[in-house]
């Protein structure tokens, strides 16, 4: 498949709540989705800036993306996400412009995942906000 087929895929997994957001997979880095949304009046907090609903929104969506893109390498990708907690650490206000997130697994295991996100804008190593994500994992119904 090629690159951007596999990242429309992953967009196309994505909840409906990302496109509200309007949240896409931009790239791949070392087999992990990168995805970002630009700067708009619907993620719009204090003037100026990001609102730390979206960018949570997207700390959240990233690690979703980075799960479902592992448990689709590794097992069956008919598994139920349900995020069971998730803890935000705003590092500093998110401007007017591209803003990327990437998760991290942690651990999987038969029924707890563990995953880590962090949201940047310029820098990769200068991030606006991190998220740890505990999710429960249960078979597909249906």
């Amino acid at each position: 498949m090629s690159g951007t087929k596999t990242l429309e895929k992953i967009s196309a997994m994505l909840p409906p709540y990302a496109e509200h957001l309007g949240i896409v997979a931009d790239h791949m880095q070392d087999a992990t989705p990168v995805l970002a949304f630009d700067f708009s009046k619907g993620v719009t907090g204090r003037p100026g800036y990001l609102h730390g609903g979206a960018i949570s929104g997207l700390l959240e969506m990233a690690a979703v993306a980075a799960l479902r893109s592992h448990l689709a390498a590794h097992r069956d990708t008919q598994i139920r996400l349900k995020p069971v907690n998730i803890t935000v650490d705003f590092m500093r206000g998110g401007l007017e412009k591209r803003t990327f997130a990437i998760g991290r697994i942690t651990r999987v295991g038969r029924r707890v995942a563990n995953v880590t996100a962090e949201a940047w804008q310029d820098d990769a190593d200068k991030p606006i906000a991190s998220a740890n994500m505990n999710f429960l994992l249960s078979a597909a119904e249906g």
